[in-house]
């Protein structure tokens, strides 16, 4: 699994004006099932999204990312390894027990 983390690297009237078009790209990225999550930071510096998609999908879907392609933020990506979660939240384990057992 990947944590991706964006820090915007422009004031935020720009991030402002880039903001639909990161937002129609993300909708596609959720669509095509490249992010499980995605939100902004508090405060508002940037945002984080976390994947399962294979490493070449996430790095090939954060390429076109117009927050990505116009500069407006840097990105970094960290790989976790889920060993443990919470009861109902077992799709994030990195292997996750078969439906049934």
């Amino acid at each position: 699994m990947y944590v991706v983390s964006l820090t915007y690297r422009v004031p935020q009237d720009i991030v402002d004006f880039h903001n639909d078009a990161h937002i129609a790209w993300l909708q596609k990225a959720f669509d095509d099932g490249v992010f499980i999550a995605a939100g902004r930071k508090v405060p508002r510096t940037g945002g984080l999204l976390l994947s399962q998609a294979d490493r070449s999908v996430l790095d090939a879907s954060l390429q076109q990312d117009p927050f990505y392609t116009n500069g407006v933020a840097d990105f970094e990506v960290l790989e976790f390894h889920a060993g443990r979660v919470a009861p109902g939240y077992e799709i994030l384990l990195d292997n996750p027990p078969a439906a049934g057992s």
